[in-house]
């Protein structure tokens, strides 16, 4: 045997240089890459987990158009319930008119005022740009705008 073939150290290569061969992986090695794919696989699943839970999992705070009327040609009447999680929370909430195309026609945030029930009934005017046929709330939220906020 020659220098270059290892010097008949461990199992002998059929041909070129042992340099070239990549050895044998212990089953230490073998386990160690396991475990560390394990670890990864789990640390994933649990990122996975918890931002599936924060994006589906219920609102603090919803709002839900219950019915609308066409007022006139430039105006519609939209009644609405908002549901909290803690009353003693202002709520801002947008209302939207839309017309036949699908398209935003007019809009109307509204404060719901903290206090009171967790479920909130409510009923708002939009006025719109041109005739609208739906009314409908876009979305609700506890961050009030400071516009909305009543004077102190």
């Amino acid at each position: 045997m020659s220098s270059s073939d290892g010097g008949g150290i461990g199992p002998t290569p059929h041909s070129g240089p042992r340099a070239t061969y990549p050895t044998e992986q212990t089953p230490s090695s073998r386990k160690r890459w396991f475990y560390v794919l394990s670890i990864g696989v789990v640390v994933i699943g649990v990122a996975i987990a918890y931002f599936a839970y924060d994006r589906f999992a219920d609102p603090a705070v919803s709002g839900d158009a219950t019915a609308f009327e066409i007022v006139s040609s430039d105006t519609v009447s939209v009644q609405y319930t908002v549901n909290r999680a803690d009353p003693d929370e202002a709520v801002a909430c947008v209302v939207r008119a839309r017309n036949q195309d699908g398209a935003e026609v007019g809009r109307r945030e509204v404060l719901v005022p903290a206090g009171g029930e967790t479920q909130v009934g409510a009923k708002t005017e939009v006025h719109t740009s041109e005739p609208a046929v739906i009314g409908e709330v876009f979305g609700c939220s506890t961050s009030v705008p400071p516009y909305l906020k009543p004077a102190a």
